[in-house]
Parts: C-alpha cells; structure tokens; sequence
C-alpha cells in the first residue's frame, strides 16, 4: 500500500485518491526567463518518477504541470533583451522541452500556460471578491484579504502573528494589511497588460496556479507538488485563493522535494556555483544526471558535486556491463527483488532503496550468467522494466558504455577502436604480445577500456 508524506498533515498517509482508480497531480513549472538549471531538472525528474509509478501500479493519471509565461522577472528579461515578452518565453519553453527530454522526462497530460488562461484568472478574482476574500483598490490593484481565511498557514505551519511581526507595505502599494498579497496587477508603462474589469494589467503569480489547477483538475484533486522553497507563501497562497474561490479542500497530499546544494553550498548565481542542465550534459551523459538525483530520496537535500555524479556513471557501467549480451527474455523476478522494490517505492517513493534493490539484481544476473544464461536473462528483462518505473536502464548497453550520445573520447570514433582492436587481435594471433599490449595501452590512454572474455573482446569508454 502506497504511502507518502503529506506536507500537509507533516506525517506519511496511506494514499488513496479522491476517485478509484484515478489520480490528478499538479506541479508547479518553470517561470520561463532562463535555461532550466539542475533544481528544475530535480522537479522535473521527481515527479516523472510519481507519474511513470503510479501509472506502473495501474493508477489513470491525469499530470498538469503549468508554465508560468508572464511576471516581473521575464518582463526584466525581455526589456532588457529589447525584445517582446512572448518571443522570450517561447523560445525558453522549447529549450525546457529539450533538456526535459534529454532527461527521459516523460510529457505531462497538459502543460497550461498562464497567458493562455486569462478567462479563468480573472473569474476567479472576481469570485474572491464577491465572496469577501479580495478587494480592489483605486490604482487598480486587487489584493488577497489575508485575514478573511482563517485556516492561512496551515500547509506552512506559520501563524499570522509570526507573519505579522516582519510584514510590512512596499512604497506604492495600497493594501489594507501587510499581510494581504496581490491578485492583480495594475499595468505600468511599457509593461504587457490585459482588459480586466478592474483597468487594463496582469495577474499576480500564485493566482495563475489556481486558475490553471482548478480548470485543469477541479476544485479538489490529489497531489500538487513543487520544490520546497514554494511552500511559502506560493503554495499557501494558492490554498487560500483555490479554497477561497470554491469552497471545497483544494489539495488531499501536498508533495515538495528537497533543495539542491553545489559542494554543501546552497546553489546560487551570486555564489558562482550555480549550473544549467545543459552545462552538466556537457560532461555527463543524461541518465547519469537522472540516476544522482534519483540516489538521494526525494524530500532530502540533494548534494552536487563531480564525485557524486562520476558514482552515477560508475553505478550505470555496472548495470549496463550486466545487462551486456543477455539474450531476449520476458521478465522473471525470483528472490523476491519484485516485491522489495515496490516495497521500497510504496515507501514515499524511496529512489535510494529501490536503486539498492536493483543493484542486488545485477549481482544475482552475473552470477547466474556463468551458469544459467536463461534465468540471467529473465531476471535482466526484470531489471529492465523495474528501472523503467525509475526512467533508466532503456539505453541498448553498447550505446551506453560506448559514450552514448557524448563526444567522442580522445578523438577516436567507434570505427577507428573497432580496427585498433582488430589490429591487436592479429598481434595476438601472431604471438605479438609486445604489440598487442601497445595498442591496449593506446585504446586505455583514450580512454577505452577493453574486455577480453570468451566470446571476443568488446570494449567501453571510461
């Protein structure tokens, strides 16, 4: 039986969703300015891991993850490119599809866009108004009444006194209490700006994920997730307004994985230690990147460092190395490996003790494989749709420890090793053993390592 931790009722419940069967899970995405750096790609891979799974134990799944394409930060962004604002954020969206791709991230059901969803935005301020829960103000701001939701702070855990004591009004702003946030935006010269029934300009950021959600999901769904720095106030914020609006509980199980560090320091741009997805592919294979962040369970800090993800590659070698030349076969468990990986994964998700298990395999397929080549392979076949669940070991193993789609190393391409390792065979059939042990050292100082077995050699990158 499935188990998760609810940031909402801060223990791990038995998951059972609102209708049989069927489960809806919205994630808040990327606000698209930028490239997606390693905590997006964390996001990103975490919650592919709860919708690839609870699809594998026989859930329908219905994924929302939104994009935000309008705030001040793009707006920043596009004026300070010169360009407008929708040119921007398109051609980040689509440099957020590759790297999610690169990453084996599966497409959610739907990807709601904000700008997209003005309609929805601005009926649900205009319910929050007339249900006292919003105001409008002369400049044409609408502002969330904090105060009128008596349940705020229950997914944080803060109280409105706590919060009182450090709010405070920001030059320009009209609210009633420091505490209230905006639901709407009063257009500024040269800003993107929008027909409302308030005067022309934009929805505040947490009002677009209730919209989107609610439009997408209902007023009630199953899961909403995002990184833990959007607890507060994004996430309690959308409480509020959802709950507010509708009525109803807005989200049964709030999930937020943990944050991202470089070298046990928080990742930051003004540190100098801050990475794009595409910066670390540069050096590290995709799969690599997914199965570190699959190495740390999901609600923990996760940890960046070369160590960390040259462990990654290592761990892959072994698994591929195994699963290297197994014959076809349908999948066979044995050992039990089935059930203690599910075991593992019905533990909210525990990534690092499935992983374990899945190592356990590779033990058992080499050494069956000296043996019984039929029961390796099965249980390879096992191993193989396991990882699937996780979005690894679907690479063919040749590809993989032959580089895979990297550069090629030390300049030698696959023809190139392949007539090198020919030329040692002919050194070896000719008792040239001087030779054959040069050409050996060539291939290694490039950073090819070749295996001798009974049925030839073959090789891989290091």
């Amino acid at each position: 039986m499935l188990k998760l931790y609810n940031d909402l009722t801060n223990q791990k419940d038995t998951f059972q969703p609102l209708q049989e069967g069927k489960v809806r899970m919205y994630v808040c995405g990327m606000t698209v300015y930028d490239l997606c750096h390693l905590g997006h790609a964390r996001v990103m891979v975490v919650f592919d891991v709860v919708y690839r799974y609870l699809q594998a134990i026989g859930y329908d799944v219905t994924y929302i993850r939104n994009i935000t394409d309008i705030d001040d930060k793009i707006i920043a962004r596009a004026n300070e490119n010169g360009e407008p604002f929708m040119d921007l954020t398109e051609r980040f969206i689509q440099a957020m599809h590759e790297d999610s791709a690169a990453l084996g991230v599966l497409p959610p059901s739907d990807e709601p866009k904000a700008t997209s969803h003005m309609d929805e935005i601005l009926a649900m301020i205009d319910k929050l108004i007339d249900k006292g829960h919003a105001y409008a103000v002369d400049s044409g701001d609408v502002y969330y009444d904090v105060r009128s939701f008596p349940e705020y702070g229950k997914l944080s855990g803060k109280s409105i006194d706590d919060l009182e004591a450090g709010a405070r009004v920001e030059p320009g702003e009209a609210k009633r209490d420091p505490l209230d946030f905006a639901l709407w935006k009063a257009a500024k010269p040269g800003e993107p700006a929008w027909d409302s029934p308030w005067g022309k300009g934009r929805p505040g950021w947490h009002i677009e994920c209730s919209a989107m959600s609610c439009t997408a999901l209902g007023d009630s769904f199953d899961i909403h997730g995002g990184g833990a720095d959007l607890t507060f106030p994004h996430h309690e914020n959308e409480i509020a307004q959802s709950e507010g609006a509708t009525g109803h509980p807005f989200v049964k199980y709030w999930m937020h994985n943990g944050f991202v560090r470089i070298n046990d320091e928080k990742m930051s741009k003004s540190l100098g230690n801050f990475f794009t997805v595409r910066e670390i592919l540069e050096r590290y294979q995709a799969e690599e990147v997914r199965y570190f962040i699959l190495t740390s369970q999901y609600r923990s800090p996760l940890n960046y460092d070369h160590e960390h993800l040259d462990n990654a590659r290592a761990a892959l070698t072994r698994f591929y190395t195994a699963l290297r030349g197994l014959p076809e076969a349908e999948p066979v468990g044995g050992e039990g490996f089935v059930e203690r990986f599910h075991a593992a994964m019905q533990d909210d998700f525990n990534t690092p003790e499935a992983l374990a298990v899945l190592f356990e395999m590779v033990r058992e397929i080499n050494r069956l494989r000296e043996t019984d080549t039929s029961s390796a392979a099965g249980l390879g076949a096992e191993l193989r749709h396991l990882g699937a669940m996780l979005g690894i070991l679907q690479d063919e193993p040749e590809h993989y420890l032959r580089g895979g789609d990297k550069a090629i190393s030390g300049g030698l391409d696959d023809a190139a090793i392949e007539a090198m390792i020919e030329a040692r065979l002919s050194a070896r059939k000719a008792r040239d053993w001087a030779q054959a042990d040069r050409i050996r050292d060539e291939l290694q100082a490039s950073g090819i390592l070749l295996e001798d077995g009974p049925d030839g050699t073959v090789w891989r990158r290091a």
